[in-house]
Protein backbone atom coordinates (compact mmCIF):
# COMPACT_ATOMS: atom_id res chain seq x y z
CA UNK A 1 0.00 0.00 0.00
CA UNK A 2 2.89 2.67 0.82
CA UNK A 3 4.79 1.51 -2.49
CA UNK A 4 1.06 2.37 -4.49
CA UNK A 5 1.15 5.88 -2.53
CA UNK A 6 4.79 6.47 -3.30
CA UNK A 7 4.70 5.98 -6.79
CA UNK A 8 1.52 7.84 -7.17
CA UNK A 9 2.97 10.68 -5.05
CA UNK A 10 6.03 10.39 -7.85
CA UNK A 11 4.09 10.35 -10.94
CA UNK A 12 1.55 13.25 -10.20
CA UNK A 13 2.27 17.07 -11.63
CA UNK A 14 1.23 19.77 -13.31
CA UNK A 15 -0.13 19.38 -16.82
CA UNK A 16 -0.35 22.92 -17.07
CA UNK A 17 2.69 25.22 -17.72
CA UNK A 18 2.50 28.86 -16.22
CA UNK A 19 5.54 31.20 -17.22
CA UNK A 20 5.31 34.85 -15.46
CA UNK A 21 3.32 37.23 -17.38
CA UNK A 22 5.75 39.61 -20.26
CA UNK A 23 5.91 42.69 -18.46
CA UNK A 24 6.79 44.37 -21.92
CA UNK A 25 9.29 46.85 -20.54
CA UNK A 26 11.30 49.44 -22.36
CA UNK A 27 14.88 48.76 -20.87
CA UNK A 28 17.31 51.65 -21.52
CA UNK A 29 20.76 51.12 -22.74
CA UNK A 30 22.15 53.89 -20.25
CA UNK A 31 21.04 56.42 -17.56
CA UNK A 32 20.14 60.10 -18.87
CA UNK A 33 22.24 61.93 -16.14
CA UNK A 34 24.69 59.33 -16.16
CA UNK A 35 28.27 60.78 -16.72
CA UNK A 36 30.86 57.99 -15.58
CA UNK A 37 31.39 55.05 -17.66
CA UNK A 38 30.35 51.55 -17.47
CA UNK A 39 33.40 50.47 -16.53
CA UNK A 40 34.05 52.18 -13.03
CA UNK A 41 33.83 50.55 -9.95
CA UNK A 42 30.31 49.57 -8.87
CA UNK A 43 29.27 50.50 -5.07
CA UNK A 44 30.68 48.14 -2.64
CA UNK A 45 28.64 45.80 -0.14
CA UNK A 46 29.85 48.25 2.53
CA UNK A 47 29.49 51.30 0.71
CA UNK A 48 28.91 53.54 3.83
CA UNK A 49 33.11 53.45 4.25
CA UNK A 50 33.86 55.43 0.87
CA UNK A 51 32.60 58.33 3.27
CA UNK A 52 35.86 57.80 5.42
CA UNK A 53 34.26 58.10 8.69
CA UNK A 54 35.09 55.81 11.58
CA UNK A 55 31.90 56.93 13.66
CA UNK A 56 29.12 56.55 10.93
CA UNK A 57 30.78 52.83 9.94
CA UNK A 58 30.56 51.78 13.64
CA UNK A 59 26.80 52.82 13.74
CA UNK A 60 25.95 51.33 10.42
CA UNK A 61 27.57 47.59 11.42
CA UNK A 62 26.01 48.40 14.76
CA UNK A 63 22.18 49.02 13.15
CA UNK A 64 23.00 46.31 11.06
CA UNK A 65 22.92 44.31 14.24
CA UNK A 66 20.61 45.64 16.57
CA UNK A 67 18.16 47.39 13.93
CA UNK A 68 14.20 46.10 15.30
CA UNK A 69 12.75 46.80 12.22
CA UNK A 70 15.32 44.16 10.79
CA UNK A 71 14.23 42.23 13.02
CA UNK A 72 10.71 42.03 12.78
CA UNK A 73 11.64 42.00 9.08
CA UNK A 74 13.70 38.27 9.98
CA UNK A 75 10.72 37.48 11.74
CA UNK A 76 8.26 38.05 8.89
CA UNK A 77 10.47 35.51 6.12
CA UNK A 78 10.80 33.06 9.11
CA UNK A 79 6.91 33.25 9.18
CA UNK A 80 6.96 32.89 5.42
CA UNK A 81 9.42 29.63 4.94
CA UNK A 82 7.12 27.77 7.98
CA UNK A 83 4.19 29.09 5.98
CA UNK A 84 5.77 27.42 2.54
CA UNK A 85 6.64 24.14 4.47
CA UNK A 86 2.84 23.82 5.84
CA UNK A 87 1.43 24.39 2.24
CA UNK A 88 4.05 21.79 0.70
CA UNK A 89 2.66 19.28 2.76
CA UNK A 90 -0.17 18.46 1.21
CA UNK A 91 1.98 17.06 -2.06
CA UNK A 92 3.26 14.46 0.39
CA UNK A 93 1.14 11.52 2.00
CA UNK A 94 0.08 11.35 5.15
CA UNK A 95 0.37 8.59 7.53
CA UNK A 96 -0.81 8.10 10.72
CA UNK A 97 -0.51 4.75 13.37
CA UNK A 98 -2.92 3.80 16.02
CA UNK A 99 -3.63 0.92 18.67
CA UNK A 100 -6.04 0.34 21.26
CA UNK A 101 -7.16 -2.37 23.64
CA UNK A 102 -11.23 -2.79 24.06
CA UNK A 103 -12.21 -4.39 26.93
CA UNK A 104 -15.74 -5.09 27.48
CA UNK A 105 -18.28 -7.53 29.51
CA UNK A 106 -21.74 -8.53 28.34
CA UNK A 107 -24.66 -8.83 31.03
CA UNK A 108 -25.33 -11.48 33.36
CA UNK A 109 -28.92 -11.82 33.32
CA UNK A 110 -31.26 -13.89 30.42
CA UNK A 111 -34.61 -12.95 28.59
CA UNK A 112 -36.47 -15.44 31.61
CA UNK A 113 -34.97 -14.09 34.44
CA UNK A 114 -31.99 -16.56 35.07
CA UNK A 115 -28.84 -14.72 36.29
CA UNK A 116 -25.60 -16.31 34.27
CA UNK A 117 -22.09 -15.37 34.21
CA UNK A 118 -21.12 -12.38 32.02
CA UNK A 119 -18.98 -12.79 29.14
CA UNK A 120 -15.27 -10.49 29.14
CA UNK A 121 -14.14 -9.84 25.43
CA UNK A 122 -10.60 -8.41 25.71
CA UNK A 123 -9.85 -6.94 21.67
CA UNK A 124 -6.85 -5.48 20.61
CA UNK A 125 -5.84 -3.52 17.52
CA UNK A 126 -3.09 -2.32 15.83
CA UNK A 127 -3.59 -0.04 12.54
CA UNK A 128 -1.74 2.34 9.87
CA UNK A 129 -3.49 4.49 8.07
CA UNK A 130 -2.28 6.44 5.12
CA UNK A 131 -4.14 8.96 2.67
CA UNK A 132 -3.15 11.07 -0.66
CA UNK A 133 -4.49 13.54 -2.87
CA UNK A 134 -3.51 13.21 -6.28
CA UNK A 135 -2.19 15.96 -7.42
CA UNK A 136 -2.60 15.47 -10.78
CA UNK A 137 -3.85 19.39 -11.87
CA UNK A 138 -0.96 20.64 -10.13
CA UNK A 139 -3.28 22.56 -7.30
CA UNK A 140 -1.01 21.77 -4.54
CA UNK A 141 2.32 22.11 -6.15
CA UNK A 142 1.06 25.56 -7.42
CA UNK A 143 0.05 26.63 -3.66
CA UNK A 144 2.96 25.38 -2.53
CA UNK A 145 5.02 27.12 -5.11
CA UNK A 146 3.30 30.57 -4.55
CA UNK A 147 3.81 29.87 -1.02
CA UNK A 148 8.03 29.33 -1.64
CA UNK A 149 7.66 32.83 -3.84
CA UNK A 150 5.91 34.84 -1.04
CA UNK A 151 8.79 34.09 0.76
CA UNK A 152 11.70 34.34 -1.23
CA UNK A 153 9.85 38.03 -1.30
CA UNK A 154 10.21 38.14 2.02
CA UNK A 155 13.95 37.85 1.91
CA UNK A 156 14.09 40.47 -0.10
CA UNK A 157 11.48 42.78 1.71
CA UNK A 158 14.32 42.17 4.88
CA UNK A 159 16.72 43.70 2.17
CA UNK A 160 14.39 46.69 1.35
CA UNK A 161 13.99 47.05 5.45
CA UNK A 162 17.92 47.34 5.82
CA UNK A 163 18.43 49.30 3.23
CA UNK A 164 15.87 52.15 3.81
CA UNK A 165 17.19 51.66 8.06
CA UNK A 166 21.15 52.09 6.31
CA UNK A 167 19.98 55.07 4.22
CA UNK A 168 18.44 56.51 7.61
CA UNK A 169 21.16 56.20 9.80
CA UNK A 170 23.38 58.24 7.25
CA UNK A 171 21.28 60.78 6.93
CA UNK A 172 20.90 61.17 10.56
CA UNK A 173 24.45 61.34 11.16
CA UNK A 174 25.19 63.60 8.40
CA UNK A 175 21.99 66.24 9.94
CA UNK A 176 23.75 65.55 13.47
CA UNK A 177 27.17 66.76 11.47
CA UNK A 178 25.59 69.71 9.59
CA UNK A 179 23.85 70.96 13.06
CA UNK A 180 26.90 71.72 14.80
CA UNK A 181 28.76 72.91 11.50
CA UNK A 182 25.73 75.18 11.32
CA UNK A 183 25.80 76.21 15.48
CA UNK A 184 29.44 76.62 15.19
CA UNK A 185 29.29 78.92 12.50
CA UNK A 186 25.99 80.95 14.35
CA UNK A 187 28.11 81.19 17.54
CA UNK A 188 31.26 82.65 15.45
CA UNK A 189 28.46 85.00 13.99
CA UNK A 190 27.39 86.18 16.91
CA UNK A 191 30.60 86.96 18.49
CA UNK A 192 31.43 89.22 15.23
CA UNK A 193 28.06 90.89 15.60
CA UNK A 194 29.23 91.74 19.43
CA UNK A 195 32.14 93.34 17.42
CA UNK A 196 30.61 95.30 15.52
CA UNK A 197 28.71 96.41 18.05
CA UNK A 198 31.10 97.05 20.64
CA UNK A 199 32.67 99.43 17.24
CA UNK A 200 28.93 100.93 16.98
CA UNK A 201 28.42 101.72 20.23
CA UNK A 202 32.24 103.28 20.80
CA UNK A 203 31.27 105.69 17.58
CA UNK A 204 27.63 106.41 19.60
CA UNK A 205 29.75 107.83 22.45
CA UNK A 206 32.26 109.55 20.48
CA UNK A 207 29.50 111.57 18.96
CA UNK A 208 29.83 110.08 15.28
CA UNK A 209 27.44 107.26 15.49
CA UNK A 210 23.02 107.15 16.53
CA UNK A 211 21.24 105.86 19.04
CA UNK A 212 19.35 104.04 15.73
CA UNK A 213 22.66 102.80 14.51
CA UNK A 214 23.30 100.63 17.80
CA UNK A 215 19.68 99.51 18.51
CA UNK A 216 20.03 98.25 14.51
CA UNK A 217 22.92 96.24 15.70
CA UNK A 218 21.42 94.86 18.31
CA UNK A 219 18.13 93.51 16.71
CA UNK A 220 20.81 91.82 14.47
CA UNK A 221 23.00 90.50 17.81
CA UNK A 222 19.36 89.19 18.66
CA UNK A 223 18.41 87.67 15.19
CA UNK A 224 21.68 85.47 15.53
CA UNK A 225 21.30 84.65 19.19
CA UNK A 226 17.65 83.66 17.99
CA UNK A 227 19.04 81.17 15.48
CA UNK A 228 20.81 78.57 17.77
CA UNK A 229 17.84 76.82 19.51
CA UNK A 230 16.24 75.35 16.73
CA UNK A 231 19.56 74.62 15.40
CA UNK A 232 20.34 72.64 19.27
CA UNK A 233 16.76 71.12 18.57
CA UNK A 234 17.35 69.68 15.37
CA UNK A 235 20.72 68.37 16.42
CA UNK A 236 19.14 66.27 19.63
CA UNK A 237 16.21 64.77 17.32
CA UNK A 238 18.81 63.76 14.96
CA UNK A 239 20.48 62.23 18.25
CA UNK A 240 17.80 60.19 19.08
CA UNK A 241 16.93 59.38 15.40
CA UNK A 242 20.09 57.29 15.59
CA UNK A 243 19.07 55.95 18.64
CA UNK A 244 16.16 54.60 17.87
CA UNK A 245 17.93 53.49 14.74
CA UNK A 246 20.36 51.07 16.51
CA UNK A 247 17.63 50.24 19.39
CA UNK A 248 19.44 51.88 22.09
CA UNK A 249 17.60 55.09 25.21
CA UNK A 250 18.84 58.43 24.01
CA UNK A 251 20.77 58.66 27.23
CA UNK A 252 23.20 56.03 26.33
CA UNK A 253 24.00 57.20 22.95
CA UNK A 254 27.42 59.54 22.59
CA UNK A 255 27.46 61.15 18.94
CA UNK A 256 30.71 62.75 18.41
CA UNK A 257 30.21 63.95 15.23
CA UNK A 258 32.59 66.36 13.90
CA UNK A 259 32.26 68.24 10.79
CA UNK A 260 31.05 67.80 7.36
CA UNK A 261 34.07 69.22 6.01
CA UNK A 262 35.50 65.70 7.30
CA UNK A 263 33.74 63.49 5.02
CA UNK A 264 35.36 62.33 1.97
CA UNK A 265 33.03 62.32 -1.27
CA UNK A 266 32.78 59.20 -3.02
CA UNK A 267 32.60 58.32 -6.45
CA UNK A 268 29.05 56.17 -7.40
CA UNK A 269 28.98 54.54 -10.48
CA UNK A 270 25.68 53.74 -11.69
CA UNK A 271 26.21 51.00 -14.05
CA UNK A 272 23.76 50.02 -16.93
CA UNK A 273 19.57 50.19 -15.99
CA UNK A 274 19.53 46.43 -17.13
CA UNK A 275 21.58 45.60 -13.82
CA UNK A 276 19.66 47.37 -11.66
CA UNK A 277 16.73 45.36 -11.94
CA UNK A 278 18.80 42.26 -10.08
CA UNK A 279 20.48 44.74 -7.58
CA UNK A 280 17.46 46.52 -6.17
CA UNK A 281 16.06 44.94 -3.39
CA UNK A 282 12.46 46.06 -3.98
CA UNK A 283 12.17 45.15 -7.98
CA UNK A 284 13.13 41.78 -6.56
CA UNK A 285 10.76 41.55 -4.38
CA UNK A 286 8.12 42.78 -6.85
CA UNK A 287 9.17 40.02 -9.11
CA UNK A 288 8.82 37.31 -6.43
CA UNK A 289 5.48 38.92 -5.42
CA UNK A 290 4.05 38.60 -9.36
CA UNK A 291 5.72 34.63 -9.16
CA UNK A 292 3.27 33.84 -6.51
CA UNK A 293 0.51 35.53 -7.94
CA UNK A 294 0.94 33.74 -10.77
CA UNK A 295 1.21 29.94 -9.19
CA UNK A 296 -2.02 31.16 -7.19
CA UNK A 297 -4.02 31.33 -10.70
CA UNK A 298 -2.48 27.77 -11.30
CA UNK A 299 -3.70 26.48 -8.36
CA UNK A 300 -7.22 27.98 -8.55
CA UNK A 301 -7.59 26.85 -12.08
CA UNK A 302 -7.03 23.70 -11.34
CA UNK A 303 -9.40 23.51 -8.54
CA UNK A 304 -12.23 23.31 -11.92
CA UNK A 305 -10.52 19.55 -12.43
CA UNK A 306 -11.73 16.29 -10.74
CA UNK A 307 -10.16 16.04 -7.16
CA UNK A 308 -8.70 12.46 -6.91
CA UNK A 309 -8.27 11.00 -3.46
CA UNK A 310 -6.69 7.40 -2.56
CA UNK A 311 -6.98 6.58 1.37
CA UNK A 312 -5.96 3.30 2.94
CA UNK A 313 -5.98 1.26 5.70
CA UNK A 314 -4.57 -2.19 6.98
CA UNK A 315 -3.18 -3.09 10.54
CA UNK A 316 -3.84 -6.18 12.70
CA UNK A 317 -6.82 -6.80 14.99
CA UNK A 318 -7.06 -10.17 17.37
CA UNK A 319 -8.90 -11.21 20.85
CA UNK A 320 -5.37 -12.49 22.30
CA UNK A 321 -2.16 -10.01 22.17
CA UNK A 322 0.05 -12.60 21.65
CA UNK A 323 -2.09 -13.70 18.30
CA UNK A 324 -1.84 -10.03 16.92
CA UNK A 325 0.61 -9.95 14.63
CA UNK A 326 -0.31 -13.40 13.14
CA UNK A 327 -1.14 -13.84 9.51
CA UNK A 328 -4.62 -14.42 9.85
CA UNK A 329 -5.13 -10.87 12.18
CA UNK A 330 -4.44 -9.17 9.60
CA UNK A 331 -7.09 -6.71 7.57
CA UNK A 332 -6.59 -3.55 4.96
CA UNK A 333 -8.96 -1.50 2.90
CA UNK A 334 -7.97 0.63 -0.07
CA UNK A 335 -10.27 3.38 -1.21
CA UNK A 336 -9.92 5.79 -4.47
CA UNK A 337 -12.08 8.56 -5.32
CA UNK A 338 -12.87 11.76 -7.23
CA UNK A 339 -14.88 14.55 -6.75
CA UNK A 340 -16.03 17.15 -9.71
CA UNK A 341 -17.10 20.25 -8.81
CA UNK A 342 -20.72 20.68 -10.54
CA UNK A 343 -22.43 23.59 -9.17
CA UNK A 344 -21.15 26.10 -5.96
CA UNK A 345 -22.99 28.80 -6.76
CA UNK A 346 -20.03 30.57 -8.77
CA UNK A 347 -17.12 30.40 -6.19
CA UNK A 348 -14.14 28.43 -7.96
CA UNK A 349 -14.78 30.87 -10.89
CA UNK A 350 -14.69 33.80 -8.55
CA UNK A 351 -11.52 32.92 -6.86
CA UNK A 352 -10.13 32.26 -10.32
CA UNK A 353 -11.09 35.28 -11.42
CA UNK A 354 -9.90 37.02 -8.58
CA UNK A 355 -6.40 35.90 -8.52
CA UNK A 356 -6.43 36.92 -12.09
CA UNK A 357 -6.79 40.36 -10.90
CA UNK A 358 -4.23 39.72 -8.21
CA UNK A 359 -1.85 38.90 -10.65
CA UNK A 360 -2.66 41.66 -12.71
CA UNK A 361 -1.68 44.35 -10.00
CA UNK A 362 1.14 42.87 -9.09
CA UNK A 363 1.92 42.40 -12.62
CA UNK A 364 1.31 46.46 -13.18
CA UNK A 365 3.02 47.48 -9.63
CA UNK A 366 6.27 45.20 -10.67
CA UNK A 367 5.86 47.56 -14.18
CA UNK A 368 6.17 50.33 -12.05
CA UNK A 369 8.60 49.27 -9.43
CA UNK A 370 11.07 48.92 -12.16
CA UNK A 371 10.37 52.12 -14.37
CA UNK A 372 10.39 54.04 -10.84
CA UNK A 373 13.70 52.87 -9.97
CA UNK A 374 15.21 53.94 -13.51
CA UNK A 375 13.52 57.65 -12.50
CA UNK A 376 15.25 57.23 -8.83
CA UNK A 377 18.85 56.82 -10.28
CA UNK A 378 17.67 59.69 -12.78
CA UNK A 379 17.01 62.10 -10.19
CA UNK A 380 19.68 61.29 -7.66
CA UNK A 381 22.26 61.64 -10.41
CA UNK A 382 21.04 64.99 -11.67
CA UNK A 383 20.61 65.99 -7.71
CA UNK A 384 24.16 65.15 -7.15
CA UNK A 385 25.75 67.24 -10.32
CA UNK A 386 23.37 70.05 -9.44
CA UNK A 387 24.39 70.04 -5.84
CA UNK A 388 27.88 70.12 -6.91
CA UNK A 389 27.67 73.32 -9.19
CA UNK A 390 25.48 75.03 -6.30
CA UNK A 391 28.19 74.27 -3.53
CA UNK A 392 31.01 75.52 -6.00
CA UNK A 393 29.11 78.79 -6.57
CA UNK A 394 28.07 79.62 -2.55
CA UNK A 395 32.04 78.91 -1.74
CA UNK A 396 31.64 82.03 -3.93
CA UNK A 397 29.23 83.47 -2.74
CA UNK A 398 30.81 83.28 0.74
CA UNK A 399 34.36 84.44 -0.25
CA UNK A 400 33.24 87.38 -1.73
CA UNK A 401 30.45 88.29 1.50
CA UNK A 402 33.98 87.45 3.87
CA UNK A 403 35.80 90.15 1.95
CA UNK A 404 32.96 92.00 1.78
CA UNK A 405 32.12 92.24 5.67
CA UNK A 406 35.80 92.56 6.13
CA UNK A 407 36.45 95.87 4.23
CA UNK A 408 33.10 97.20 5.72
CA UNK A 409 34.49 96.50 9.04
CA UNK A 410 37.82 98.09 8.84
CA UNK A 411 36.01 100.92 7.17
CA UNK A 412 34.15 101.26 9.78
CA UNK A 413 36.91 100.83 12.89
CA UNK A 414 38.15 104.00 10.73
CA UNK A 415 35.06 106.04 10.94
CA UNK A 416 34.48 105.97 7.03
CA UNK A 417 32.24 102.94 6.69
CA UNK A 418 27.74 103.70 6.67
CA UNK A 419 26.29 101.95 9.10
CA UNK A 420 24.01 100.66 6.64
CA UNK A 421 26.42 98.74 4.44
CA UNK A 422 27.82 97.41 7.58
CA UNK A 423 24.57 95.47 7.99
CA UNK A 424 24.23 94.40 4.66
CA UNK A 425 27.59 92.76 4.65
CA UNK A 426 27.42 91.09 7.85
CA UNK A 427 23.83 90.03 7.34
CA UNK A 428 24.77 88.81 3.88
CA UNK A 429 28.05 86.94 5.26
CA UNK A 430 26.00 85.41 7.66
CA UNK A 431 23.32 84.01 5.73
CA UNK A 432 25.53 82.67 2.96
CA UNK A 433 27.90 80.68 5.71
CA UNK A 434 24.31 78.75 7.06
CA UNK A 435 23.56 78.39 3.39
CA UNK A 436 27.12 76.79 2.97
CA UNK A 437 26.55 74.29 5.26
CA UNK A 438 23.16 72.97 4.04
CA UNK A 439 24.38 72.63 0.65
CA UNK A 440 27.46 70.02 1.75
CA UNK A 441 24.15 68.46 3.09
CA UNK A 442 22.60 68.05 0.65
CA UNK A 443 24.95 67.17 -1.49
CA UNK A 444 25.69 64.18 0.62
CA UNK A 445 21.92 63.88 1.20
CA UNK A 446 22.00 63.42 -3.21
CA UNK A 447 24.68 60.69 -2.79
CA UNK A 448 23.33 58.22 -0.20
CA UNK A 449 20.01 59.05 -2.40
CA UNK A 450 21.93 57.64 -5.68
CA UNK A 451 22.94 54.37 -2.98
CA UNK A 452 19.51 53.70 -2.21
CA UNK A 453 18.09 53.79 -5.61
CA UNK A 454 20.76 51.37 -6.73
CA UNK A 455 19.57 49.09 -4.06
CA UNK A 456 22.73 49.74 -1.90
CA UNK A 457 25.91 48.03 -2.18
CA UNK A 458 26.72 45.43 -5.30
CA UNK A 459 28.40 42.22 -5.34
CA UNK A 460 31.55 41.70 -6.80
CA UNK A 461 31.52 40.33 -10.36
CA UNK A 462 33.96 37.38 -10.99
CA UNK A 463 35.49 37.63 -14.33
CA UNK A 464 35.90 34.70 -16.21
CA UNK A 465 39.38 33.69 -17.10
CA UNK A 466 39.66 33.50 -20.94
CA UNK A 467 41.42 30.49 -21.96
CA UNK A 468 44.73 30.34 -24.37
CA UNK A 469 44.33 29.97 -27.71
Amino acid sequence: MLAGFAIAASSAGCILTKDLPDPALDIPGGYKAALTKVSDAPPTLDWWRAFRSTELTTLMEEAQRVNLDIAAAVARFRQADAQARITGAALLPTLSGAGSETYSRTSGSSASGLSIGGREVVNYNASLAASYQLDFWGQNRDAAQAAEETAVASRFDREVVALTTLTSVANAYFQVLASQDRIRTAERNIASAERILNAIRDRFKAGTGTDLDVAQQESVVANQRALVPPLRQTLDQNINALATLVSRPPESVRVTGGSLNNIAIPRVTPGLPSELLTQRPDVRRQEAQLAAATANVGSARAQFFPSIQLTGQGGYQSSALSALFQPHAAFFSLVGSATQPIFDGGRILGNFELTQAQQDELLQTYRKTVVQSFADVDNALVAIRQTTIRLRLQRDVVAASLRAFQLSEQQLRAGTADIVTVLNTQQTLFQAEDVLWQAQLARLQAIISLYQALGGGWEPKVERPVDAL
